[in-house]
């Protein structure tokens, strides 16, 4: 089996922009591909898959056209694809792909403008992680132990007190430790630090203490 190449791309990118009226040429001075219909000018950049370098090369073929394409073999439908084709929209790129089989082009994307759509939903989460977290132990990046999220926090919160006093009802420590959401962290148990001794009474175990010891400094 031969393997592909940037060229096996061409043929059906040529037909898809015949079929719509242009007159089509490959290889033209820094360009892969160009038609030209009238006044009209599209430009298509051709790469066996997504690369910084292949956004570059789109990028400064906006310098000659708005109508610029990047070009790739077709593939499954995977998060990787989506997210390049993401990028191409916000750097007004537009993205084709071809199913080298049979030549079928696939426009994944249009040139033009882009501008992000805000997602109220995804603020909210952002801001109440923000609310959330006490301090600022990341300072900008990542600890000893990796990013401290404010449910860590809690969870220390949590173990601490019942390092002090014992086995404690979730209620109690939820009022005494300041965290609302004390019972549900410590039934979770997603750091292995809590046992559940009775009914909503908690304990620390011996990760617990380990865990302590390890993230005194937070």
């Amino acid at each position: 089996m031969s393997k592909t190449r940037e060229a096996d791309l061409y043929a059906p990118v040529k037909a898809h922009l015949q079929r719509q009226g242009y007159d089509v040429k490959g290889e033209v001075g820094a360009a892969d591909v160009v038609g030209v219909r009238g006044d009209d000018m599209v430009v298509v950049e051709l790469k066996l898959g997504f690369s910084l370098a292949l956004f570059h090369q789109g990028i400064e073929r906006l310098a000659v056209t708005d109508d610029v394409y990047v070009a790739v073999p077709a593939g499954g439908k995977t998060k990787a694809l989506r997210n390049n084709v993401k990028m191409a929209r916000r750097l007004g790129l537009g993205v084709l792909t071809v199913r080298l089989r049979d030549g079928f082009v696939e426009v994944l994307a249009d040139p033009g403008p882009y501008a992000a759509r805000k997602v109220k939903k995804k603020k909210k989460t952002l801001l109440r992680a923000f609310e959330r977290l006490e301090g600022d132990p990341n300072e900008g990046g990542a600890t000893r132990h990796g990013i401290v999220t404010g449910y860590r926090q809690d969870a220390l919160k949590c173990a601490r007190f019942l390092a002090v006093h014992g086995p404690s009802k979730g209620a109690k420590v939820a009022e005494w430790a300041e965290v609302p959401s004390a019972t549900r962290i410590m039934a979770d148990d997603h750091y292995g630090w809590f046992t559940r001794v009775e009914r909503g009474v908690y304990g620390l175990t011996k990760a617990g203490e380990a865990g302590l010891a390890d993230w005194a400094d937070v």
